[in-house]
């Protein structure tokens, strides 16, 4: 299995040490976090770019998805909100809004191209007062349309990741979107932590996207509580997560996401993969003997 850890954990970190470091941990690719204080697209020079793209070449990271589900970078320290955090949304019930995270959004499509990335991954946005949900989800198509003919054009993969309380918040909502939107370019950043939050089943899930899944977030949870956990403090079943994936022949990255440790990224990180890495030696000594 390939592994990547978000940089999204090293906000303590300029974005160029936080990818010096998860290399040293022993990790082959490196989720980055197109928001402040990293990647901000909608602020990052020429020369910002470029020494980016050099130490990705010098550490020989590979990029697993550029996260454009967050644009805090949009508001300033003060302003700075709940209400903010997945603001301005593709699903808004403004239209000026909307294309601001649309322009945003393609940005970071831009920056994929640029730094050699795959795939983008976005969310839905929240349905906020005065914008009922069957409103929203007809603005979310409508922006996501703008959105996929520029991503053809580029050929970066467009990754929705669902997630509770936002308009797009599980696996069933996700494939009809895939299905209102029959797009190849457009699939699912699956984060598996919030399909146990809202108790799906996790092996289910994988199979019913199974090819148009881009990147997999992944983290432990306690109970069905939305807090990013190290993998082997919560609940998850890791080894039905990885013997699934196996199953359905998934070839690309597994992301660790532990924003939730940024006073001790490298502990988290190192713990997440040595604890995956057993899983699977212990999955292939079964095999062994079996």
């Amino acid at each position: 299995m390939l592994y990547a850890f978000s940089t999204n954990a090293y906000l303590e970190y300029p974005l160029v040490e936080a990818i010096k470091k998860i290399r040293a941990l022993g990790y082959q690719g490196v989720e980055i976090l197109a928001d402040v204080p990293h990647a901000f697209p909608l602020m990052l020079s020429r020369e910002q770019i470029a020494e980016i793209a050099k130490v990705l070449e010098e550490t020989g990271l590979a990029i697993s998805n550029i996260n454009g589900n967050t644009a805090l970078g949009f508001y300033p320290y003060h302003l700075l909100s709940p209400e903010t955090i997945f603001e301005p949304s593709l699903c808004s019930s403004s239209a000026g809004i909307r294309q601001e995270r649309i322009n945003y959004t393609k940005s970071c499509i831009d920056l994929a191209v640029e730094l050699g990335a795959s795939c983008v991954s976005i969310t839905s946005g929240k349905c906020l007062p005065g914008n009922p949900p069957d409103q929203a989800y007809l603005n979310l198509l409508n922006s996501l349309e703008e959105i996929l003919e520029y991503a053809v054009q580029q050929n970066i993969r467009i990754g929705m990741e669902y997630e509770p309380g936002l308009l797009v918040e599980n696996a069933q909502e996700t494939l009809q979107l895939l299905k209102d939107l029959p797009c190849s370019h457009l699939g699912v950043n699956l984060d598996l932590g919030h399909a146990q939050v809202i108790g799906e089943d996790l092996t289910a899930v994988i199979k019913s996207f199974t090819s148009r899944i881009w990147n997999i977030h992944l983290e432990d949870i306690r109970g069905h509580k939305h807090y990013h956990l190290i993998p082997g403090e919560g609940g998850i079943d890791f080894l039905q997560i990885l013997d699934t994936l196996e199953a359905i022949g998934y070839r690309k990255f597994v992301t660790m996401e532990l924003y939730t440790y940024i006073h001790a990224p490298d502990e988290a990180a190192r713990k997440a993969l040595s604890y995956l890495k057993q899983i699977e030696r212990r999955r292939d000594d079964e095999n062994a003997y079996s």
